[in-house]
């Protein structure tokens, strides 16, 4: 298939407040409630059902052998890009949400997320969790309600003891474990809109470092990592437990997701048939971009498949509307596919690439080659374990073929004429004296604190701190994107 044919190519303006047909609509009588679960830094080898030696998810292999499993779904490989790309269903390029740090540039003046999208179609919509690198409320891109948390890998009060619901500040009583709190979030929304489609947006805390005890570990526990793999487990299994309480289970999408891959901490254990992913969260590479999708939905996904369709993060938006028979925006490029054909079972053919990027470097997949930036074609017959460099000067007339096509893909893309222009720098140290000078001007200084008000803070901080892992700070290894 050309590579023309492989993306929507709508001319690309400010955000429209206008919407296309779109190619599949759906009655009222079909359209699903949608339930996108995402899960943080979770790669394909956290997952029982995806081969992993080490951690067991019996709920979600559940949720697995009840739908579909894709083999091959691709994630942009941080968390603030990848949820940009997710939700507006368009490349960093275009976005420019290139890295966590480029946020201010993602606006409603200029992009359209998936609850604006859904509504005119008659879509209640909640998001609940992580929103940290995404700029403004959920509530001013279209969500009706939320409840977000600041930063990432929030679990108990005493890392932060609050938290937003519907823009007003709520304490986090003590004891009391924030992901039981946004679940029950998660079951009141569906409580009180079960009589009209919902789309909800799940961001979960989980397993996003640091790595705590959970509500469910025992004292002493000598394995915080995977009692948080299974608490994220536990959370999936009540997620479907709820739904079938409220008699929602045949009428409900469960999309289950990883942001991006492994975080570095895990990733040495997160392993498949004895052996390491390559690469990891934050890198270009499969361990950072190849993540666990699962999609269910009892009576009209068939049980029990796996599919190596191509799926990258862009897809969520148009494959949404459509099982919504909700219009797509004009005036926008919206780089997804609809995989609703493989959702139903059906042999149609689907992507013949995946892109992805992170911080002005990128590259284009297919089943068995990858392409990036500077030129370099990959055999990945062996991946997600090997990624092997063709050399340049190969006449094997498949890679021949595959770095022509994957070329024309990258061309047309063009992604260094997009929104490459701020890219994530750590600031030099002119800058950062600066706008310590500035910061000191700006506001007066702090009270002194007191020896019992420091005695506290070295107490909470202990608190805060028993059972994380230790050195896990979270961060990417390329040491330049932080959190």
């Amino acid at each position: 298939m050309h590579p023309r044919t492989m993306f929507r190519a709508v001319t690309l303006g400010m955000a429209a407040t206008t919407l296309a047909p779109n190619a599949v609509s759906a009655t009222k009588t079909t359209r699903p409630n949608i339930i996108f679960v995402l899960s943080d830094d979770v790669g394909i080898g956290d997952i029982g059902c995806y081969g992993s030696d080490n951690f067991r998810t019996p709920q979600i292999d559940a949720l697995a052998k009840s739908g579909v499993r894709f083999a091959q779904c691709y994630s942009t490989p941080l968390c603030g890009p990848s949820r940009a790309t997710i939700l507006t269903g368009r490349y960093p390029f275009r976005t420019g949400m290139t890295h966590n740090q480029a946020g201010a540039v993602v606006r409603p003046e200029n992009e359209i997320m998936i609850p604006r999208v859904l509504k005119p179609a008659g879509y209640a919509s909640a998001q609940v969790g992580k929103w940290s690198q995404l700029q403004l409320r959920p509530s001013d891109w279209g969500f009706d309600e939320y409840l977000q948390f600041a930063g990432s890998g929030k679990y108990w009060p005493n890392q932060d003891p609050t938290y937003t619901l519907n823009g007003k500040t709520v304490r986090l009583q003590p004891g009391t474990y924030l992901p039981d709190v946004m679940h029950g979030f998660v079951v009141d929304f569906m409580t009180r809109h079960r009589n009209e489609p919902f789309y909800i947006h799940y961001a979960m805390s989980h397993i996003h470092g640091p790595i705590l005890r959970t509500a469910d570990s025992t004292r002493g526990s000598k394995d915080l990592y995977a009692d948080n793999i299974a608490y994220m487990d536990k959370l999936v299994g009540r997620l479907v437990a709820d739904l079938d309480r409220l008699k929602l289970r045949d009428k409900t999408l469960i999309v289950f997701v990883g942001d991006n891959g492994t975080a570095r901490f895990g990733a040495d254990r997160a392993t498949i048939g004895g052996r390491r992913l390559s690469g990891q969260k934050g890198t270009l590479l499969e361990g950072g971009s190849r993540v666990p999708m699962i999609a269910s939905w009892p009576g009209t996904v068939p049980a029990g498949k796996v599919t190596d369709a191509l799926v990258d993060f862009t897809d969520f938006l148009p494959t949404f509307a459509a099982l919504a028979g909700a219009r797509l925006p004009e005036g926008v490029t919206i780089d997804g596919h609809d995989f609703g054909p493989q959702l139903h079972g059906k042999r149609q053919p689907g992507r013949d690439w995946v892109y992805v990027e992170l911080n002005g470097k990128w590259y284009a997949r297919s089943r068995d080659w990858k392409l990036n930036s500077a030129g370099q074609l990959f055999d990945m017959k062996d991946a997600p374990f090997v990624e092997a460099v063709v050399p340049k000067d190969t006449t094997d007339t498949k890679a021949l073929a595959a770095r022509k096509q994957l070329q024309a893909v990258l061309d047309q893309l063009n992604p260094a004429a997009g929104k490459q222009s701020v890219t994530a720098k750590t600031p030099g140290k002119k800058a950062r004296k600066a706008a310590k000078r500035a910061a000191g001007q700006a506001q007066a200084a702090p009270a002194p604190r007191s020896v019992q008000q420091r005695q506290a803070e070295r107490r909470a901080l202990r608190r805060a701190n028993r059972g994380r892992v230790p050195g896990n700070s979270g961060v990417p290894t390329t040491g330049t994107l932080t959190r």
